[in-house]
Parts: structure tokens; sequence; C-alpha cells
């Protein structure tokens, strides 16, 4: 499918218990009134639904599945598309929506119902951590305790103001750690760190509400960045955190940043792994990326990824 006009029946899938899930309806209405043809209307609330609803709507055969979420849930949604000829179109509902901002995709409720009407179907790969999915950076190290900082009442009533909000409670009770990089491919020989702050592995572009992964980074160019923040005086942070917004903070003598395709993350000790806002794996951590793995509808503007066609997943790297 090159286009959401070539769509024969779509299914909306929405977790209503995202900041703006509340909203489904109104979009469902939007999108049949501009032509999607909606058969199918789902609204889940935990992840033991989504999972099983996901699983439902794929099994019935619809060729465009709609998730209306934050970016926990559309990760999760891209996992089971992915490698199938199915269509992801995406509702940006959630606080961050950083897979969206990504895609260019309107945070605008009105105009991303039109983005699914109207838009055209890219290819973008996805990462995997221990073969559980992320779309936008998987973590380990302060983001976690981040995470966890981020209760749904905080994001619900301040938005993305929330991560920073944690991100201070979360620095004022970390403890450093070290972390051995593998590189199963050979490209980098093995990298040992001590008295850590984070490792991330980004798949996409942008992550933690709106930060950049690195000014080169890109959804579908078959990579993984990989980036490491040593522990330091919280002015060093400061000075890194200002740089977060352009990704520039890979260039500071503080972070070690290089790509890959497959990268094993070691530590110690052993750690959460954060996977786009939800602990899902835990360390040691095998990061892969499945290349042109889930077809995705973005705005005709958009220029972060290309549509390569059914089966582009299967050929060598470019």
């Amino acid at each position: 499918m090159k286009s959401p006009r070539d769509v024969r029946s779509a299914a909306v899938v929405i977790n209503a218990g995202s900041r703006r899930g509340a909203a489904h309806e109104l979009a469902v209405d939007t999108m049949r009134k501009a032509g999607v043809p909606v058969s199918a209307v789902h609204a889940v609330l935990s992840g033991g639904e989504l999972a099983g609803t996901l699983d439902q709507v794929l099994a019935d055969g619809h060729d465009l599945v709609v998730v209306g979420g934050g970016d926990g849930t559309v990760s999760y949604a891209a996992g089971r598309v992915a490698g199938t000829n199915v269509v992801l179109g995406v509702l940006p509902l959630g606080t961050a929506n950083d897979f969206a901002r990504t895609l260019e995709i309107p945070s605008n409720l009105a105009e991303a119902c039109a983005t699914i009407a109207e838009g055209k179907v890219v290819d973008i790969d996805l990462g995997r951590a221990n073969g559980e999915p992320f779309l936008n950076v998987a973590s380990a190290g302060l983001s976690v305790s981040v995470t966890e900082a981020l209760s749904p009442r905080l994001k619900r009533y301040i938005g993305p103001l929330a991560y920073s909000i944690a991100t201070v409670l979360a620095y004022a009770r970390h403890k450093p750690f070290r972390a051995r990089l593998e590189f199963p491919d050979g490209d980098h020989e093995p990298l040992e760190l001590e008295d850590l702050l984070q490792v991330a592995v980004g798949n996409g572009r942008h992550y933690g509400g709106g930060n950049t992964v690195s000014p080169t980074a890109g959804i579908d160019d078959h990579l993984l960045d990989i980036y490491a923040i040593l522990a330091g005086p919280l002015r060093e942070h400061v000075s890194i955190a200002r740089l977060l917004k352009d990704g520039s903070f890979i260039e500071h003598d503080r972070v070690y940043h290089l790509t890959s395709r497959h990268v094993r993350l070691i530590t110690e000790p052993l750690l959460p792994v954060n996977l786009d806002g939800e602990i899902a794996a835990t360390t040691p951590t095998d990061f892969t990326v499945q290349r042109n793995a889930v077809h995705v509808v973005v705005p005709q503007s958009s220029t972060s990824a290309l549509f390569d066609g059914p089966g582009a997943a299967d050929q060598p790297p470019k």
C-alpha cells in the first residue's frame, strides 16, 4: 500500500488512559468524515487489553491499524505489525509524542486525522531490546528513575513539563554504575565505562519530550545511535542538558557516542531498561535494528523517512 486511499478496512485502537485518550470518539468521527473506512473501534485501558486487541484486529484482516496513545502504546503496536503488510496510523494522544515528532505527524488531533486520510506511507526501522520493540530510545540509568518519577497524574496535569520535574527528582537519588558495550558485528572494539549517569540506544530521532538523539539520527537510517554519559558535577550535567534539544550534547567531553546495528549492554549492577517510557527489559541487553520493519502513514510534506516497498526489510543493508 503506497497511499491511505488504497485502504480497504481500518481498525482504530485507542489507549483511553493516555493524556488525551478521552478525545477518541471525536477522532473516529473526523476520520470517517474524511473518508477513512473505519470498521472497528476499540478503547483499551491496560497493556493486557492492548495486546489482545491488537491480536484481534490483525486476525480480522484490517490493512490499516490506527493507534492512539503515547509513545509506549505506539511502540508496542509497531512491534505487533512489524514485518507485515499492515500499515500503522498514529494519533499522538500522549505527553511527549516523540515518535510523531520524528515523523512530523501533527500533534493537533484534527490535523493528525487528516494525515491518516490524506498522507503517504513510509517505511521505518524498529529497535529491539532482547526482542522487545522500541521506536525512539532505549536506556538504562537516570532515565529509568525519571520514568519511575513520572506519575500519570503529573503527566496529565502539567504535560511535557513533567519530564523536567521528574529528571530533577531522579538526579538527586541517582547512583553511578559500570557498563561494558560489546559489538557482535565487530564494527567497534568493546568499550568499558565506569561512573556512568546513563547509557542510551536510539532508533529514532527524538525522545524525552523533544530532545534529539544526535544531529544525524534518523528512523530509517538502519543504524542505532549509542551514547553514554559519565556522571559528574551538577554544572557538567547542566551544560549537557542545554545541548539535548539539538543533539549536539554528543560532542561534550563527558559523552561517548557511536553508531552500530547491534550492541550488547552489560551493567554492574544489573539494571532495568526503559523502552520509550516503559520499563520492559533488564541488562544484559542485546539491541538490534529491524530494517524497514513498519509501514506508517505520515504527512505528504514529511521528509523523515522514505517508502522502500514490500520486501525491503529482507534486502541487504544499504
